[in-house]
């Protein structure tokens, strides 16, 4: 029997998902096993299930079991592969569903014969990064012209328990102008893991995405191997056939509180709320695949975080702000337009978009801050000015035509309408937008509030 493949029987213990095994030093194995690799658990001389090596120590070795360790006992034996996870890659897994573990989980063609890659590779040479250049388009006025999503851009949706953040990540899915989409769902129910399956498929997307799913009734073990699937499919799409790709991944705190799960299985001491001490490097990890690459394509991530009773100091969001480039906040079903930021946004706006395109971001902004002010004065029966009237109508409109989840618009419209808005609430002077771009862009007269409503799906 090889090297790699001696059995061994000595199991210490069996926590949770971890089993530590000893591996004596005169077996001459020890030596050759490296974090991060692979073995097989075998029980009563049948396959058990993979597992993988997340801690080295002396003579102890300690697994996580992919299936979990139910009905696993200490005379079960372990043999060690010698080589990490890996994941398939080809262009044959476009349209294809995988579990947390890699498995196939719909009723394709086997991709047995099918090149695997390993995954959680390093991040990449800077020496080799581009700097963010060119917009991704995805139709969402409050994304397209307010929070400018940028190529290689790392960005999370913040939001809450009830929000419809499922809901906004597949529209995006949709409609982001990109090659490749890789979903990554980490403890998804099953009624959401439904909801992406057949919203892809109705909307006819699913040629061109790769999705993994982590179900919240698999392994938890699976579901720290599934973000690191889905960035190294994203990767070598990029790098070997120059695809924009696009990464999006729900739920991020899902995944943390997985590793914080983990991580109290293996005696680790606990920091901020239970969490590990390696939360930001871990994350880091993840986030940085996200990369322009020289003379290839690019990676673009997207990761909802969702943060527990809406504390947005709560570890995850708050390690998660440092590392990424901005966010995306949903609030009362809406992105909030005060709480989001793209930091990237300058990189592309008035260069790959058009010239009035900052201005009419902050033009609109500005007016519905004031209108945000206006309805607090109306709540509190402070006497409204003419000025507060016109906010009060402009804050509806915004509202109804920018901010609806449900709005659709490619950014030329968005932009236009944006005019169109301004134009039905306020003169030109109280604007304060420069003479050559109202002499360019204002409309010549207010179109009636039908030709104002835009289209929605």
């Amino acid at each position: 029997m090889p090297q790699s493949l001696l059995k061994f029987t000595q199991i210490l213990s069996i926590v949770g998902d971890l089993v530590r095994v000893k591996v004596p030093s005169q077996s001459g194995i020890s030596e050759h096993i490296g974090f991060g690799d692979l073995a097989i658990i075998q029980q009563q001389g049948r396959f058990y299930s993979l597992a993988q090596v997340i801690k080295l120590h002396r003579e102890e070795v300690s697994l996580q079991v992919f299936s979990g360790t139910k009905g696993l006992s200490t005379e079960a034996a372990v043999s060690f592969l010698g080589e990490p996870m890996k994941v398939t890659y080809s262009g044959n897994i476009l349209g294809r569903i995988f579990r947390g573990s890699g498995d196939a989980l719909d009723d394709g063609p086997t991709l047995e014969q099918e090149p695997k890659v390993e995954i959680d590779g390093p991040s990449v040479n800077p020496v080799r990064r581009v700097l963010a250049s060119r917009m991704v388009r995805t139709n969402i006025p409050m994304i397209d012209v307010f929070n400018t999503l940028v190529e290689s851009q790392k960005i999370p949706i913040f939001s809450v328990a009830g929000e419809p953040y499922n809901r906004f990540l597949a529209r995006i899915a949709i409609q982001a102008e990109a090659d490749v989409v890789v979903f990554a769902g980490m403890g998804l129910i099953f009624d959401d893991f439904h909801f992406f399956k057949t919203t892809f498929e109705d909307a006819g997307v699913s040629a061109r995405t790769v999705m993994f799913s982590n179900l919240a009734s698999d392994p938890i073990v699976e579901r720290l191997l599934t973000p690191d699937m889905a960035l190294a499919v994203a990767e070598h799409f990029a790098v070997e056939e120059n695809k924009k790709v696009l990464v999006l991944l729900t739920d991020m705190t899902s995944y943390a509180d997985a590793m914080k799960e983990i991580g109290v299985a293996m005696d680790k001491i606990p920091a901020n709320r239970g969490y590990m001490g390696d939360l930001y490097s871990q994350l880091a990890r993840r986030y940085e695949k996200a990369c322009d690459y020289k003379g290839a394509g690019s990676v673009t991530i997207l990761a909802v975080t969702t943060m527990p009773g809406d504390d947005v100091t709560h570890p995850v969001p708050d390690n998660t702000g440092y590392i990424t480039e901005g966010q995306f906040y949903l609030h009362n079903g809406v992105i909030d337009p005060f709480g989001s930021l793209s930091r990237l946004k300058q990189m592309v706006q008035g260069k790959e978009t058009r010239d009035d395109h900052a201005a009419i971001m902050n033009t609109m902004i500005r007016f519905y801050s004031d209108a945000v002010n206006a309805k607090q004065k109306q709540a509190m029966a402070f006497e409204l000015s003419d000025y507060d009237q016109k906010t009060l109508e402009f804050g509806d409109k915004f509202k109804q035509r920018f901010m609806s989840l449900n709005v659709s618009l490619p950014l030329e419209e968005a932009l236009d309408l944006g005019w169109q808005t301004l134009a039905e609430c306020f003169s030109q002077d109280e604007t304060l937008i420069k003479q050559s771009l109202l002499d360019k862009y204002w409309p010549l007269q207010s179109a009636p509030e039908t030709a104002a409503e835009v289209t929605s799906q």
